[in-house]
C-alpha cells in the first residue's frame, strides 16, 4: 500500500489531468508525411545528417575524399600542363643556348691566343666581356621567368673600379644565379670577376668557361681545409693580377644553410657564441687568405699576384668588403632547377648591400674570425627583420630603408643572344669546311 506522501502525489495529478481538455483521450495520429519535394529534401538531408555513432565508413571516406582531389586535379590540369609545357620549352632553349654559346666561347678564346701574347690586357678584357655575356645569358632565363631583384643599403656602383671581395650568405643555388643578374649593371665588374664555388661545379657544363676565366673551385671537408688554402694563394698569386681581376666573390658559410645549421648551432653552443637560425657561422681560411694574399703586400709597395708591369699602373690592392645579405620571401631560395624552369611563380629576391674599408678590417686570425663573426650576426638580425617586415631595416645614413629594383635591357639580352647564335652557326659552317676540305 502507498504511503501519505505517495497517495497525495497521486491525486494531485490526477487532479491535473481532470482539468485538461481532452485529457484521457488518446492522441490522434499523426498524418502521414506528403510526398511532395520538400518531404524528398528532408528525407535525403536527414540521410546525409551524422547520427550519433554514426558516418561513412573507412572506405566511403576515401572514395570522397579521393574524389574530391581528383576534381581538383581535373580543374587545375590546364594550367599545369601549361607550366610542364614551359618547363619543357624553356629547358630544351637553355639546351640549345648553351650548345651554341660555350662552344663559341671556346673556339674565340683559341683564335685569340696570339692576341694573348702580344698584349695580354686587351686578351683578357676580350675575354672578361664574352664572360659577361654567358652570364648575362644565365640571368635571362631567370628575368624573363618573373625572377627580379630589389637592392638594398649602399650602392656598390659606386666603388666597381675598385678591388672588392663580396662576403655572401648561401642558402641554394639560386645565389650563384641572384647574383650574376644583380651585378650586370655594375659596369665592368662581372668581366673582371673571380668567383670562388665548390669544385663540384667544375664538372657542370660552365665549369670550362670558369677554369678559363680563372676561377677557383675549392673542396670542403676538414681533410681537405688547409691544402684547400694553400691552392687558394696560389691561385690568387698566378691570376689575380695578372688578368686583372677586380672583385671576388666568397662564401664564407662553407656551404648551403639547410646543411650546415645544425653543425653551426652545436659549434655555437660549445663556444658559447649566439644560435643562428638564417645564416650560420663563417669560416675565416678562405678570407684570411684573400686578405692576407691581396692586402698585405701593398704596404711595401709590390701589389701581390703577378707582375703590375702586364697592367700598365700599379694596383692599389684590395680596397673594399662588401657585406652581401641574400633574402627570399618566406625563407624559401630558389634553386638552379627553378632558375632554368620556371615553374614557380615570379619572385622578387632581395640583396642587401653594406660596404666596410680594408683599412679598417682586422687582418690576425683571431680578431678577423670575431670581425666575421660580428657580421654574420647581424646578418642574422637583417633577414629576422626582413622575414618579419618584407623590408630590410633603416641603416645609420638612410632613415627611410632604400631599396630599388635592378633592370636587365631587353634590347641587350636579345642582342646577346643572337650574338651567341650567329656566331654558334658561323663556327659549325668553319669546322664543317675545313672537315670537308680534309676529309
Amino acid at each position: 500500500p502507498a504511503g501519505p506522501g505517495e497517495r497525495g502525489l497521486a491525486l494531485g495529478t490526477e487532479s491535473r489531468r481532470r482539468r485538461r481538455p481532452g485529457a484521457g483521450r488518446a492522441a490522434p495520429p499523426r498524418p502521414p508525411p506528403s510526398a511532395g519535394p520538400a518531404a524528398g529534401h528532408a528525407f535525403f538531408r536527414l540521410l546525409w545528417l551524422p547520427q550519433p555513432g554514426s558516418g561513412p565508413s573507412q572506405p566511403e571516406k576515401d572514395k570522397t575524399d579521393s574524389r574530391g582531389r581528383m576534381a581538383v586535379t581535373l580543374e587545375e590540369a590546364p594550367w599545369l600542363g601549361w607550366i610542364l609545357l614551359k618547363a619543357l620549352m624553356r629547358f630544351a632553349f637553355m639546351v640549345a643556348n648553351n650548345l651554341v654559346a660555350i662552344p663559341s666561347y671556346i673556339c674565340y678564346v683559341i683564335i685569340l691566343q696570339p692576341l694573348r701574347v702580344l698584349d695580354s690586357k686587351r686578351f683578357w678584357y676580350i675575354e672578361g666581356i664574352m664572360y659577361k655575356w654567358l652570364l648575362g645569358m644565365v640571368a635571362s632565363w631567370g628575368w624573363y621567368a618573373g625572377y627580379t631583384v630589389m637592392e638594398w643599403g649602399e650602392d656598390i656602383k659606386t666603388i666597381s673600379k675598385d678591388e672588392a671581395v663580396m662576403l655572401v650568405n648561401h642558402q641554394a643555388t639560386g645565389d650563384v644565379c641572384t647574383l650574376m643578374m644583380c651585378l650586370q649593371d655594375k659596369g665592368l665588374v662581372v668581366a673582371q670577376m673571380m668567383w670562388l664555388m665548390d669544385h663540384i661545379f667544375k664538372y657542370t657544363n660552365f665549369g670550362i668557361v670558369s677554369l678559363i676565366h680563372g676561377d677557383f673551385f675549392i673542396r670542403q671537408g676538414r681533410s681537405y681545409r688547409d691544402q684547400q688554402l694553400l691552392l687558394l694563394k696560389k691561385h690568387l698569386e698566378n691570376y689575380y693580377r695578372s688578368r686583372d681581376r677586380k672583385w671576388i666573390v666568397l662564401f664564407p658559410e662553407g656551404g648551403f644553410l639547410r646543411k650546415r645549421r645544425e653543425t653551426s648551432q652545436a659549434f655555437a653552443k660549445k663556444n658559447d657564441l649566439p644560435s643562428l637560425t638564417h645564416v650560420t657561422l663563417p669560416r675565416c681560411g678562405a678570407t684570411k687568405v684573400i686578405l692576407s694574399a691581396l692586402v698585405a703586400r701593398q704596404e711595401n709597395g709590390s701589389p701581390a699576384g703577378g707582375d703590375a708591369k702586364e697592367l700598365g699602373r700599379k694596383s692599389e690592392g684590395l680596397q673594399w668588403i662588401i657585406d652581401t645579405t641574400i633574402a627570399y620571401p618566406k625563407a624559401e631560395p630558389i634553386d638552379i632547377q627553378t632558375w632554368i624552369l620556371g615553374y614557380r611563380k615570379p619572385t622578387v629576391t632581395h640583396v642587401h648591400y653594406r660596404i666596410f674599408p680594408v683599412k679598417d678590417v682586422p687582418l690576425e686570425t683571431d680578431d678577423l674570425t670575431n670581425w666575421l663573426y660580428q657580421r654574420f650576426i647581424e646578418k642574422e638580425d637583417l633577414l629576422s627583420h626582413f622575414y618579419e617586415t618584407g623590408a630590410f631595416p633603416t641603416s645609420k645614413v638612410h632613415k627611410e630603408a632604400v631599396s630599388k629594383e635592378m633592370t636587365l635591357s631587353n634590347l641587350w639580352l636579345f642582342l646577346i643572344q643572337s650574338f651567341a647564335f650567329l656566331s654558334g652557326y658561323m663556327w659549325y659552317s668553319i669546322i664543317q669546311y675545313f672537315y670537308h676540305c680534309l676529309f
